[in-house]
């Protein structure tokens, strides 16, 4: 029996790689992400807290069989008010965000699913339950490996063709998720947040492209758990961007924002978001890539690299 892990990625410092040249010249490779979520009411049964998936807006924690009414509606408003608002931004300023969907949101909250198809914008998949986390399975793959096929199958159904990329939920996946994805046919793994390039991730079933996420540019620790007014977001958002657009001269960099609607599309917040864009929009050298986009050129350039 072989003692290989399922899932492996080498540890390369900056200085040791060659230069990383995105496609047409880009600086950066700009993702904006949507996570639309969706938690379950309740678990019968369950006397723990189900994973709040981020601080709450009551903080006191109720037993996982009983409705938390206060948080479970401060998210739905994200589902009945927030999203569209974040939506109408990008569709008056020209960007096509990353949209990151629970397979229980594709069931209950389809209209919103159908309104990212409509609108051209990548759907990745990211868990069945948002409060159901990979790594509960992290002893049991075969039941990690079940929850993923039902998402992915439930993802295929509603979107009409197979998933490319995946975020789990809480970016909480375990070592053998990788390796599960690759086997699926995914070609990109995005719950890391340990660089600021793609690399390749080794599986048992062979290399699947890490997109990493970012956990600190992200509308839930800048606003829900950083405290951070409107014009603090914005000029939080600038300072980054132009840090790694100017790093990208060398080498590019991807900066990814994570946005929640329940957060950011609050009427107060709303501005940061907006404001941001128009920035990066005034600036040259920006590549707004989907995942899948990321991956399918990196893998290329590994390949004609590998080749030459």
């Amino acid at each position: 029996m072989s003692d290989k892990p399922p899932s492996s990625y080498d540890f390369v410092p900056l200085p040791d790689r060659a230069p990383l040249k995105f496609p047409n010249g880009a600086n950066v490779a700009l993702i904006f992400t949507i996570n639309i979520e969706y938690w379950e009411p309740s678990r019968p049964g369950q006397k723990e807290p189900m994973f709040p998936g981020g601080p709450a807006t009551i903080p006191h924690a109720l037993p996982g069989d009983v409705l938390d009414t206060a948080n479970w509606t401060w998210r739905e408003y994200g589902q009945r008010i927030g999203i569209w608002r974040v939506m109408d931004v990008f569709d008056k300023l020209g960007v096509a965000p990353s949209c990151t969907c629970n397979g229980m949101i594709m069931v209950e909250r389809r209209r919103i699913i159908d309104a990212v198809k409509e609108r051209g914008w990548e759907l990745v998949p990211h868990n069945w339950a948002q409060n159901d986390l990979l790594t509960y399975y992290a002893y049991d793959p075969d039941q990690e490996r079940a929850v993923i096929r039902k998402t992915l199958d439930k993802y295929e159904e509603v979107v009409g063709r197979p998933a490319m990329a995946w975020l789990s939920s809480a970016i909480r996946g375990t070592l053998h998720t990788p390796a599960f994805l690759k086997e699926f046919g995914l070609v990109a793994y995005c719950d890391y947040l340990n660089d600021d390039q793609p690399y390749l991730i080794d599986t048992l079933h062979g290399p699947i492209v890490c997109v990493p996420y970012s956990n600190d540019i992200n509308d839930f620790n800048m606003f829900a758990r950083g405290s951070s007014s409107t014009r603090d977001g914005i000029e939080m958002l600038k300072l980054c961007f132009d840090q790694l657009h100017a790093e990208g001269a060398t080498t590019g960099r991807i900066m990814n924002v994570g946005l929640h609607p329940h957060v950011i599309g609050l009427p107060h917040r709303i501005a940061a978001l907006r404001e941001f864009i128009e920035y990066v929009k005034s600036k040259s050298q920006v590549w707004f890539p989907s995942r899948e986009e990321i991956a399918t050129w990196y893998l290329a350039e590994k390949g004609q690299r590998a080749a030459s």
